[in-house]
């Protein structure tokens, strides 16, 4: 499954989604199935850590699944279950902080995130990205929504998502013109 989200991939989840609230358990697996890479993918994006981007996903699973079968406009399942998983992940990144700011002052050191020596020069240029604009680019390159549902997923006008998804994009092209320039 590419990671852009088609207009074939939309109408297959649709179908699944319909199915799933008519008691076809096999479809909810299915859907399960094929969205758990997504958002394991989106949050890892988002959160920069693998057992946090772990723990966002089961979280948001357990909401995607309270929540599925009285979804009135299956259609808009993608949109719904990135909105989920991006307030999953904004909690985790709001506790991270505390943690942080509660590490600083017990110990009056500055807390040094360790970079991984094998990250790919994609993964640090979105790393330095604010987190509106990282959430922005992964939705619309990592995910493949529209900039209305990256609207609808942030709970922002349509206007800022817009100019996030632009920002985002300028910084990135930016940002991997000076890596490029150093590995030359």
């Amino acid at each position: 499954m590419s990671a852009r989200y088609s207009e074939t991939d939309r109408i297959f989840d649709e179908l699944l989604l319909t199915r799933l609230q008519a008691g076809d358990k096999r479809a909810a697996e299915r859907l399960a199935a094929r969205w758990h890479p997504r958002l394991m993918r989106t949050a890892f994006r988002l959160l920069r850590d693998e057992e946090q981007a772990r723990v966002a996903v089961q979280e948001s699973w357990t909401g995607i699944c309270k929540g599925w079968r009285n979804m009135r406009d299956p259609s808009r399942f993608a949109a719904w279950a990135y909105r989920i998983l991006h307030h999953k992940c904004a909690d985790r990144i709001r506790h991270n902080r505390r943690d942080r700011l509660v590490h600083e002052e017990r110990t009056d050191e500055p807390v040094i995130a360790a970079q991984a020596e094998n990250r790919v020069a994609l993964d640090q240029a979105f790393a330095q990205l604010s987190e509106d604009h990282r959430m922005a680019a992964t939705l619309y390159f990592d995910a493949g929504l529209t900039v209305k549902e990256i609207s609808d997923v942030t709970s922002c006008p349509l206007g800022t998502a817009k100019t996030r998804v632009f920002h985002a994009r300028l910084q990135l092209k930016q940002l991997l013109a000076e890596d490029m320039k150093e590995g030359e």
